[in-house]
């Protein structure tokens, strides 16, 4: 184990050390420096202040345990592989899309929809094209072979709640994009409508 000596003392240490007198004691060795008060530190409003000892206001079990002021879960889960017709060329799979979250921005509480890969594409250009300020990051990339096997659907899903955790909690996208809110909350939301 290394050892670490004391910091040496500065050049203001000793000329205040130097400046105050002497007194009858043990030797000037054998003596230890006086701690310094406390500096107070002068943080920008909006950060967090070090602890003291005598709290305004200690906070009370709903403030610590309680619902957040803004919260905002989402998952895109239960991926379903769909066959409309018998040809299987008319295979997709849907994934589902829970949000819950008190944010004034989304209109409901709660929200369960399903999309598919091809309604994120067309909901990612559609981004892109209302929101210049704000890079949109990608989507998982297409798959050609054996993209109906378990592993590459999950792999997509988790892809794909990746890059809607990221869109959907973005401040300036939630205030500010007519698209983002229906697509996540609208159960009768029409790509083709934009």
């Amino acid at each position: 184990m290394q050892r670490i000596s004391p910091r040496p003392p500065s050049p203001t240490d000793r000329a205040q050390q130097s400046s105050q007198p002497q007194t009858q004691g043990p030797p000037q060795s054998a003596q230890q420096p006086a701690p310094a008060p406390p500096k107070s530190l002068n943080l920008p409003s909006g950060f967090a202040h070090p602890p003291s000892t005598s709290s305004p206001h200690p906070q009370s079990f709903e403030e610590i345990y309680g619902i957040p002021e803004n919260f905002l879960e989402l998952e895109v889960t239960a991926p379903q592989t769909h066959q409309p017709t018998s040809s299987p060329s008319s295979r997709y799979t849907t994934y589902l899309i829970r949000l819950s979250t008190n944010i004034p921005a989304f209109k409901l509480r709660q929200s369960s929809v399903r999309r598919r890969y091809s309604d994120f594409e067309v909901f990612r250009d559609l981004l892109e094209r209302e929101s210049a300020r704000v890079s949109i990051p990608p989507l998982p990339g297409k798959v050609y072979l054996n993209r109906f096997d378990d592993a590459v659907i999950e792999e997509r899903r988790r892809g794909l709640e990746r890059f809607l955790k990221i869109v959907v909690g973005h401040p300036l996208l939630q205030t500010g994009s007519r698209v983002l809110g229906g697509f996540v909350q609208d159960p009768g939301w029409d790509r083709n409508a934009w």
